[in-house]
C-alpha cells in the first residue's frame, strides 16, 4: 500500500497535483480538509465492505452537515455496484452461474482517460507520507523481498506481459502453482489496474484462455455482490444450518503448523511459506490450503480467513471470505461438502508432478526424488540420509492422517445437518 501511495504521490506532483495526507477519524478529517480548500463536494471510490459503508455513513453525514455534496462513484469492480445485480424475482443473486450471465450481458461504464493536467486548489499541507510504526506495524528494517513491485507502472506491465503472453494458455495453466496464473490480484486489490480497463482488454482476444480469465473477473464482482446484501458472512456462515452446527476444534499447535507451513504434506507447507514469504499465494494452492485447515485440522475457517488477510497482497475482504466459505461448503456453492475435500497428495501429483512448485518453497526437500516428494514420510531411513532429509528433523512428520481425517470430516459435516 505504501509502495502504490509513493508512485501515486509522484504521479500526481508530475500533473501538477499533490497526494495529501491526513491522519485522524475520516468522519472528522475529510470535512476540515474540503473546508481547508473550499470544495464544494468529495468524490470518493466506494466499497462494499460492512466497515467500508460504516465509515462511509459517516462521511456523508459530516460533509452534509457542513453543506458539502458527497459523491461516491464506483470503480472497484467490472459492474456499477454488484451487489444491485438482481434475479427476475428481483433477488440479489447467490449461485455464481446465473450471477455471471447476467453480469456478462450488462452495460459498461467508459474508462476515463488519464488526465494531462490536474490544479491543486490552495496550498494545503501535503503531509507526510507515513510509515510501518504509523500505521502500527514493525519495520523489518529491510526493503521487502515479494515478487511484486507495487504501482501502477508495474501493473500496467504485469497486465500487458500477461494479456500478450499468459491469457491465451490461460485455460490450460492457470491451476499450475509453478506459472499460468495472471498475478495481477494484488493491483487489482489496490486499485493500480482498472478491472474495466482489464476487461475490455480482453475484449481484443478471443479463445479459452481469455473467457476462462473474464469468468475470474466475475467472480470477484459475484463475492462483492454477495457482501454487499450479505454483510453477515463477514462474521458467520452464509449457510445458516451450518451456524454453529459444525464443531470447531481448537488447537493452536496444530494452528502454528498450518501457518508456519509445517504441517508434514509438502503442497500445504509449499504454499504456506508462499504465503509468508511473498505475500500470495496460487489460486489453487489456496483452495488445497483452506480445505487442509478445514476438513483435515477441523478448524474454523475464520481462522484462516484472518491468516490470509492478515498476509496476503491481495487480501480482499469479499474475494477473501467468499473463497473460504465455497472451500469450507459453507457459502453461496451449491455443492456438497464432500466435493470440497482437496486431497493435496493427489493436487501435487496432478498440478506439480515435478516439484518445481513444492522444492522451491521447501529447500529442504531439494535433493528428494519426485517418487517420493509427494509422501516424503515414506523414504526409509536409509533414503531419509541419502537425499538430506530425515523426517522429523529436517521435515516435519505428517501432523494427521488425511485419510482418517477425511472420514472424520464427512462426520462431522453429516451430523451439523442432521
Amino acid at each position: 500500500m505504501l509502495g502504490c501511495l509513493e508512485e501515486l504521490r509522484t504521479s500526481l506532483r508530475d500533473l501538477g497535483a499533490d497526494l495529501i495526507f491526513r491522519r485522524g477519524r475520516p468522519e472528522e478529517v475529510i470535512p476540515s480538509l474540503a473546508r481547508e480548500g473550499g470544495a464544494s463536494s468529495v468524490h470518493w471510490t466506494e466499497d462494499v465492505s460492512p466497515f467500508a459503508r460504516r465509515r462511509d455513513q459517516s462521511v456523508v453525514r459530516n460533509l452534509a452537515a457542513a453543506g458539502i455534496e458527497a459523491c461516491p462513484h464506483p470503480g472497484s469492480y467490472i459492474v456499477d455496484r454488484p451487489g444491485q445485480i438482481r434475479s427476475g424475482q428481483d433477488r440479489p443473486y447467490t449461485v455464481f452461474s446465473p450471477f455471471a450471465k447476467a453480469w456478462r450481458d450488462l452495460g459498461r461504464r467508459p474508462r476515463e482517460a488519464t488526465p494531462t493536467r490536474l490544479t491543486l486548489a490552495g496550498s494545503p499541507d501535503p503531509g507526510e507520507m507515513p510509515t510501518l510504526k504509523d500505521l502500527g506495524m514493525t519495520d523489518p528494517g529491510t526493503e521487502t523481498e515479494t515478487s511484486f513491485t507495487p504501482g501502477e507502472t508495474a501493473a500496467r506491465k504485469a497486465a500487458g506481459l500477461f494479456l500478450r503472453d499468459g491469457v491465451a494458455e490461460y485455460g490450460k495453466r492457470r491451476n499450475r502453482p509453478a506459472g499460468g496464473t495472471s498475478r495481477l490480484s494484488p493491483y487489482l486489490r489496490w486499485g493500480c489496474l482498472s478491472p474495466v480497463e482489464a476487461e475490455e482488454r480482453l475484449g481484443q482476444k478471443s479463445g479459452e484462455g481469455p473467457r476462462v480469465f473474464r469468468a475470474e473477473l466475475a467472480w470477484r464482482d459475484f463475492y462483492a455482490a454477495v457482501l454487499d446484501n450479505f454483510p453477515e458472512v463477514t462474521r458467520q456462515e452464509f449457510q445458516k444450518r451450518y451456524r454453529g452446527t459444525l464443531n470447531w476444534q481448537e488447537d493452536d499447535e496444530l494452528l502454528e503448523a498450518w501457518q508456519q507451513g509445517k504441517t508434514g504434506y509438502p503442497l500445504v507447507d509449499a504454499g504456506m511459506r508462499e504465503l509468508i514469504g511473498d505475500g500470495w499465494m496460487h489460486n489453487r494452492v489456496r483452495m488445497v490450503v483452506a480445505s487442509f485447515l478445514t476438513k483435515d485440522l477441523h478448524l474454523d475457517w475464520r481462522e484462516g480467513e484472518r491468516w490470509f488477510m492478515e498476509c496476503l497482497l491481495d487480501g480482499d475482504v469479499a474475494s477473501n471470505n467468499g473463497g473460504w466459505q465455497w472451500v469450507t461448503s459453507v457459502g453461496t456453492d451449491p455443492k456438497p461438502y464432500f466435493q470440497r475435500m482437496f486431497n493435496p497428495m493427489i493436487q501435487q501429483e496432478k498440478f506439480d508432478p515435478a516439484g518445481e512448485y513444492v522444492k522451491r518453497w521447501i529447500p529442504e526437500l531439494g535433493d528428494v526424488p519426485d517418487e517420493h516428494l509427494v509422501r516424503p514420510w515414506k523414504m526409509s531411513p536409509d533414503e531419509q540420509e541419502e537425499f538430506n532429509c530425515r523426517i522429523g528433523q529436517d521435515y516435519p512428520e505428517p501432523v494427521v492422517d488425511h485419510a482418517e481425517e477425511r472420514l472424520f470430516a464427512i462426520e462431522r459435516y453429516r451430523a451439523a445437518v442432521e
